[in-house]
């Protein structure tokens, strides 16, 4: 029986949507995770849980059990960023591996990715802290440089993305951000004022087959939360030709050869900065987004790459989407959510999507996953799109006690 092994899964948008598709395309899906809430992961045929999915012994004495059981392991997938390297080195290790994985850990390290990069046009200035730096001495390099991102190097959360604009709040951050990393450097860059757009990238034997650029709005609340997506990037042909030269550029230096990722770029006084590069398709409403645009299904052709089937990226419909995510402003506990069925019924409505189930206790946003519904319309033009998704948005109604 093929099979494919996914590490890990959240309880919505890209990874478990990855678990549907794989099952669709005729694979039994395993999932291991290392949350106890199985129940929530009915797209997969089997879950199996692991307190630890890094126990690469046991990982692996799992999947030869699943191989003596007659099933024919195709693959191993995490749409996770702590995962994704780790997945492809047990695909190696199974002798099924296709993607490039000394690209995809650069890329998961984002001290490491931009020295990398350190020569581009693209890079912002960045500096480096080490641990046991004394703070005193960042002073005279940092302070003119204000205001300043702090990235923890190892996270792709927007919670450990920092924006700071005095002297003050740079030392605190720092250390907070020490305490909870201490044997870790810690990356300071410029911080960059323009548009930021999202580039989804897929590569096959050193050609990018793949790639669409979707404009971010994104709000800055002491975090920096994405709330909505245009599709397509309205951009002018001399930007956009530069854009795709400077991601040739960027893949060429890393050597990706073949798989999946995507970049965020901000477009700064006619110039393009790389903001990160994550090794995997980004995640949210972003399938839904491309498929309703294009008429390709992402995920599946993603995943035809990675197993060797055979892929095709040709559009078959061209339509404007926007996507537009709701978040609250006051912390309680739900008690019901009303509108979804209303949202649905405006004109050119694709998709609504409700996140949190009736009693978890919903927080102003902090991070991406405080983002709690998503509606997505797709028109003929952009301004219809947009116009539709916040009339529908507009039914959306989270109904919560204090807590």
């Amino acid at each position: 029986m093929k099979s494919i092994v996914f590490i890990g899964s959240y309880n919505s948008g890209t990874s478990k949507e990855a678990l549907m598709v794989a099952s669709e395309m005729g694979y039994w899906v395993v999932l291991f995770t290392d949350k106890n809430n199985q129940w929530e992961y009915k797209e997969a045929n089997e879950t199996l849980f692991m307190n630890n999915l890094f126990d690469e012994q046991l990982v692996m004495k799992k999947i030869a059990e699943l191989q003596m059981e007659g099933k024919e392991i195709c693959a191993c997938f995490s749409f996770i960023d702590p995962y994704v390297s780790y997945s492809t080195r047990l695909s190696n290790q199974l002798g099924v591996g296709r993607a490039s994985l000394e690209s995809l850990i650069l890329m998961e390290d984002k001290i490491t990715i931009r020295e990398k990069f350190k020569h581009l046009s693209v890079s912002p200035h960045y500096w480096i802290i080490h641990p046991g730096t004394p703070l005193q001495s960042l002073d005279a390099e940092l302070v003119p440089n204000l205001p300043l991102i702090i990235k923890a190097p190892v996270s792709n959360g927007s919670k450990d993305v920092l924006k700071v604009e005095t002297l003050e709040n740079l030392a605190k951050n720092i250390i907070d951000l020490q305490k909870r990393y201490p044997t870790k450097c810690l990356l300071i860059e410029e911080f960059l004022q323009g548009p930021q757009y999202l580039i989804e990238l897929v590569v096959h034997h050193d050609e990018i087959k793949f790639i669409e650029i979707i404009e971010q709005e994104v709000i800055y609340n002491g975090k920096f939360i994405v709330m909505a997506y245009k599709y397509p990037a309205m951009l002018e042909e001399e930007i956009l030709n530069r854009l795709r030269l400077h991601i040739s550029s960027i893949i060429e230096q890393i050597g990706f050869s073949t798989g999946s990722c995507h970049m965020e770029m901000k477009l700064v006084q006619g110039e393009w900065k790389l903001i990160e590069i994550n090794p995997r398709m980004s995640g949210g409403a972003m399938n839904r987004i491309i498929e309703e645009g294009t008429g390709i299904n992402l995920l599946k052709e993603i995943l035809k790459v990675y197993l060797g089937e055979e892929f095709s990226f040709i559009k078959t419909r061209k339509k404007y989407v926007y996507a537009r995510y709701l978040t609250i402003e006051k912390r309680g506990k739900l008690l019901r959510v009303i509108g979804k069925e209303r949202a649905l019924e405006h004109d050119d409505i694709k998709y609504v999507h409700i996140k949190p189930k009736i009693g978890r206790v919903l927080k102003r946003p902090y991070s991406m996953g405080d983002r709690y519904a998503c509606i997505v319309a797709a028109s003929e033009s952009a301004k219809q799109a947009e116009e539709n998704t916040l009339a529908a948005a507009k039914e959306i109604k989270f109904y919560m006690e204090p807590f």
